[in-house]
């Protein structure tokens, strides 16, 4: 497993739990019969990228895209030259409405990770073409780990729990952090309520009140 340090010493005893060994033998034999994304040493790309004690903000998504050249470990993010994903395309309309900004044509978030924003999905991997096809195989207490220990963390963080599936985490995030609740940004739900939902610019106002510099959302 190729995890940043910082976070392998939380996560050690995690990982040698019956729960995660079964995981990793599930995806040893996946890969061996099919494709599965994304790419195995891009599976804690989200951890890789922000060192646990640099996290300013937490974004949750549920598994990664299942197509060809999309996936590379960061929820809600694509490799370029990929087009935009819906969700992300409606990411984007928010912050540029939010914000008054232009956002980037890239679909990679990486700018953003760099940045201390933790793009973490709930299952980190999938079987080329079928949604969800790696859920409930353990992923989901690995993940829900990581998210008790940023929640434990005294620093004041922000949280954006978009949809039902991400919602379930706000009832153990304490009271020092800030917690944003929206619908889903998929096409089939973002009317109803992440159109208008300014989270952009309450994160960043959280950031600066406590501190910490805002996040360059372009």
């Amino acid at each position: 497993m190729k995890i940043r340090r910082s976070w392998y010493e939380l996560l050690k005893d995690e990982t040698e739990k019956d729960y995660f060994k079964a995981l990793q033998e599930f995806l040893s034999n996946e890969r061996t019969r099919y494709t599965v994304y994304p790419e195995d040493d891009c599976v804690f790309n989200a951890l890789n990228y922000v060192p646990f004690d640099k996290v300013k903000v937490v974004i949750i998504g549920q598994d990664p895209y299942h197509e060809p050249n999309q996936a590379h470990g960061l929820s809600f993010s694509v490799l370029d030259p990929s087009p935009l994903p819906p969700s992300l395309v409606n990411i984007y309309s928010e912050i540029e409405n939010d914000l008054n900004i232009k956002c980037s044509s890239s679909g990679d978030l990486s700018r953003w990770a760099k940045q201390g924003v933790l793009l973490l999905n709930t299952t980190l991997t999938v079987r080329r073409g079928q949604a969800m096809s790696h859920k409930g195989k353990g992923w989901e207490e690995f993940t829900r780990k990581i998210i008790e220990l940023l929640a434990n963390r005294k620093e004041p963080m922000v949280f954006m729990l978009w949809g039902s599936h991400a919602g379930q985490f706000a009832d153990i995030i304490p009271s020092q952090h800030l917690v944003l609740k929206a619908p889903h940004p998929s096409p089939l739900s973002a009317y109803r309520g992440f159109f208008g939902c300014k989270h952009f610019s309450k994160c960043n106002e959280f950031l600066e009140k406590h501190g910490q510099t805002p996040i360059d959302w372009h």
